[in-house]
């Protein structure tokens, strides 16, 4: 098969994968299949909290309603408010949607129902600092951890010891009678303790009926592509959740599992760790790059690796689109320096989507013959 029809099925299978898990359709399925009271206040907060709140405001607005995403993330004529904030360093707009968030929450009336949607990216998104704690202590912690290459269940917990709102905080604040929590994974494990540094987790409290849903994780996006592969006649040769390491390691692993032709699948989301003054690039096309490294000369493979949420790090680019020739000169150089979006703008070689309406880590797929 042709490097050019090779990258095309890729896009096409790893578009039906992450169709599977937009915010919209994630909502709209669970609220079919068990449905809700209606809620007498609609509060979305993450990458994905515009195409949440739609399904959920179509079928109960109108109802007081606020969604908070990141910058260039929303749209015209929804009929409900939106706030954007900073992702991944939070700034002033962080705080300011965090005391919103904070307002909406404290100020519902006993007796209300609160339908709170969340998806990945609020940890940045949203804050209310601890007594004592700055932006700039929060910024700074926010740029180590991004740098330090740690997992996002690790990081999420830093974030939370400088938090009011994180880690239960924000229900916590809710006086009402019930809590319906819905919430789309970009964690390992699909815990709500850890999506969004627990801004969804909601602690017991006496009279307060309280149900969290995963709508919509990296299982249910990997499980699409490999339908989709199936019924366009390809061979499923792996389905895995493992990338879960620095992306050197997780370049080795992946070049291990390539075996005969067919598809491979793999999810998670890698790490890296950073050098001062990084280029241009994120974990996924860092990834990309390794991998481009380890097929490179073969003209039988091609690979994809790019995150759900349609950006990889402080870029434009979801990831990666490489083949056995787009590894070549200058290619250790730009890893070294973080500079690896760099390199594949160069060769063609970036994947771009624009906002995806989800966020279930990444999802990296090779095709091989």
């Amino acid at each position: 098969m042709p490097p050019d029809d090779r990258a095309r099925l890729l896009q096409v299978i790893w578009g039906a994968g992450v169709q599977a898990v937009r915010g919209d359709v994630a909502v709209a399925h669970s609220l079919d299949h068990a449905p809700v009271p209606r809620p007498d206040l609609i509060l979305a907060v993450g990458k994905a909290a515009v195409a949440m709140t739609k399904p959920a405001f179509a079928r109960f607005g109108p109802v007081r309603t606020l969604a908070i995403t990141k910058q260039d993330h929303s749209e015209p004529g929804l009929g409900f408010e939106v706030l954007e904030a900073a992702h991944p360093v939070p700034d002033a707009s962080s705080l300011a949607a965090g005391a919103r968030l904070l307002a909406e929450v404290a100020a519902a009336p006993a007796g209300s129902h609160l339908l709170l949607l969340v998806s990945g990216g609020a940890s940045a998104l949203v804050e209310v600092p601890r007594p004592g704690v700055t932006l700039a202590d929060i910024a700074a912690l926010n740029r180590g951890l991004l740098a330090a290459g740690m997992d996002i269940a690790a990081m999420n917990a830093e974030r939370t010891k400088l938090s009011q709102i994180k880690g239960g905080g924000l229900l916590g604040q809710f006086r009402g009678a019930r809590v319906t929590v819905l919430a789309v994974s970009d964690t390992q494990g699909d815990r709500i303790e850890t999506i969004g540094s627990g801004i969804g987790l909601c602690l017991p409290r006496a009279g307060l009926m309280a149900e969290t849903r995963i709508v919509a994780s990296n299982t249910v996006a990997r499980a699409a592509a490999a339908a989709k592969a199936a019924a366009l006649g390809l061979t499923v040769r792996l389905n895995a959740e493992t990338l879960y390491d620095d992306v050197a390691v997780c370049a080795e692993v992946m070049a291990g599992d390539l075996g005969g032709a067919g598809l491979y699948i793999w999810g998670g989301e890698p790490t890296v760790i950073l050098p001062p003054n990084p280029g241009r690039g994120g974990r996924n096309q860092a990834l990309a790059l390794r991998m481009a490294e380890r097929i490179a000369g073969q003209g039988d493979v091609s690979l994809l690796v790019a995150g759900t949420d349609g950006s990889d790090g402080p870029t434009s680019a979801a990831g990666g689109l490489v083949d056995g020739t787009s590894w070549g000169a200058g290619a250790e150089a730009a890893l070294a320096a973080a500079d690896s979006g760099r390199y594949l703008d160069a060769r063609g070689a970036l994947f771009t989507t624009g906002p995806t309406g989800t966020n279930v880590m990444d999802l990296a797929l090779a095709l091989r013959g």
